[in-house]
Formats: C-alpha cells, sequence, structure tokens
C-alpha cells in the first residue's frame, strides 16, 4: 500500500480478514507537514501560528479506468497564518482534529512556505485517494497560498 498508513493496513486487513471491526471515524481531518509523516506517522506536523487541521470530506467513489478514485468535495481553508509554519511538503488525512490516526498522506506536488499572514488553501478536488489494484494512494494537494 503505497501512502497509506501502517495503521489503516493494520485496520483493514483486521476488519476483513480477522473479523475484528473497525469502527469508522465520524469525520476526517487534513494535516500539514514539513516533513514526510512516512507511513509509520513520524513527520514534522506544524504546531502554533494559528495552525488547525481542518476537516475534509470526500466525494462518492468513481471508476477511473481500472482504479476507484475519492476526491475532496470541498474548498479547503487553514487559517491565517499568525507565524511562520516552514514550507509545506506533505498533507496527511487523520481521524482527528488532534491526535488520532494517520489514514494515508502524500508529498505536496510543490511544496510551498507558509509565512505570517498567508492563507493555505487547497481547491475543490486536489486531494485524491485512489484505489488502484492492491495499492491505495494518496496524490494531488494542489496548495496555494492567498
Amino acid at each position: 500500500m503505497n501512502n497509506a498508513s501502517a495503521w489503516l493496513a493494520n485496520a483493514m486487513l483486521n476488519h476483513f480478514f480477522r473479523n475484528t471491526a473497525t469502527t469508522p471515524p465520524p469525520q476526517l481531518f487534513l494535516a500539514l507537514y514539513t516533513s514526510n509523516p512516512t507511513v509509520n506517522d513520524v513527520g514534522a506536523e506544524i504546531q502554533g501560528g494559528s495552525y488547525v487541521r481542518r476537516a475534509v470530506a470526500f466525494s462518492a467513489p468513481v471508476r477511473d479506468g481500472l482504479d476507484t478514485v475519492i476526491s475532496s468535495a470541498v474548498e479547503i481553508r487553514f487559517p491565517v497564518a499568525t507565524a511562520n509554519w516552514g514550507n509545506i511538503s506533505h498533507f496527511a488525512i487523520r481521524t482527528a482534529a488532534t491526535g488520532g490516526n494517520m489514514l494515508a498522506f502524500a508529498a505536496v506536488p510543490v511544496p510551498k512556505p507558509i509565512e505570517t499572514g498567508d492563507e493555505a488553501k487547497f481547491i475543490v478536488g486536489s486531494i485524491r485517494i485512489r484505489l488502484a489494484g492492491s495499492n491505495i494512494t494518496a496524490s494531488g494537494g494542489s496548495l496555494t497560498v492567498d
């Protein structure tokens, strides 16, 4: 599973092949990172400067050739930075506004520095989760700054 967290891989395998129930989170959140969170959820998430994770909702799955894809259903805007957040290089989908588990992650195609007064956002459809054969990948994330 490319870009799926170890937690998600374990939860899926346990749920479908070991009859161990996994409760879906009531809401998902987008988190920003200045380093690769990796499958083990060890990246440097932004801290301070008015940063908070933002809720993210996804479209219904659609077929794209042999793949199945969901994409972000709304624009995702982060609060205006009150301090420099650093160079945003990755994002992750998480199960809670704080803490929780990481489900999937990806690199931002063009990393961007977020400085005091900037507002980071992702346009509708730019966060994509793709099930391709036996792989789950996260991609997109066209980060813009206002």
